[in-house]
């Protein structure tokens, strides 16, 4: 069990890594870790989409349209720079994988707990790839929740990215972090 509170405290995001091909095995190994993501009434409301090679486009082109739709008055020339380097943020890995929400139509489901169960399968996903030696980061931000990037991914109804999954081998050492300690969160009731 030290080994789990191990990988816990020391796994860090990773921004910076190799384009060396991660094997499809390990990435396999990822999304078969965020399914055991607890959730409730087991409704399993997580859609994942594994982008590698020039399928990191449809990544690009969703950032570089979301970036461009917001600005206007640029020459055909700017313009083009603007989409180039927009297109790159979906290349700073080798593989990317869009995580999204699809939340149960079934009205007993509260639709926050199904946010919860995506973001628990996130954090199984980080901590599988740094149990494989991999350097991995969740991005968000506000693109993520834009309706190009919800097009280009074909969600519909109340599907919603709930970020990207940049992974790849290391390129960086892994920076130093603290929490303040649980106690000084920690209430208790008794």
């Amino acid at each position: 069990m030290t080994d789990l509170f191990a990988a816990i405290q020391h796994r860090r995001s990773i921004g910076k890594v190799k384009q060396d091909a991660v094997p499809q095995e390990q990435i396999e190994r990822l999304l078969e870790a965020a399914i055991w993501a607890p959730n409730h009434r087991r409704t399993e409301p997580w859609k994942f989409f594994v982008m590698e090679g020039e399928g990191r486009r449809v990544l690009g082109r969703a950032y570089a349209d979301i970036a461009l739709s917001q600005v206007s008055g640029l020459s055909a020339e700017e313009e083009a720079e603007q989409r180039s380097n927009h297109e790159k943020k979906a290349f700073r890995s080798p593989i990317v994988i869009a995580v999204a929400v699809s939340p149960a139509e079934d009205a007993n489901v509260t639709e926050i707990e199904e946010y919860a169960a995506v973001h628990a399968a996130v954090q199984n996903m980080l901590l599988a790839a740094h149990a494989l030696g991999l350097g991995a980061v969740w991005r968000t931000g506000d693109p993520m929740y834009h309706p190009i990037m919800r097009e280009a991914f074909g969600l519909s109804g109340r599907e919603q990215l709930v970020g990207m999954i940049y992974v790849g081998y290391p390129d960086m050492e892994a920076p130093q972090s603290k929490r303040i300690p649980a106690a000084e969160k920690t209430v208790w009731l008794r």
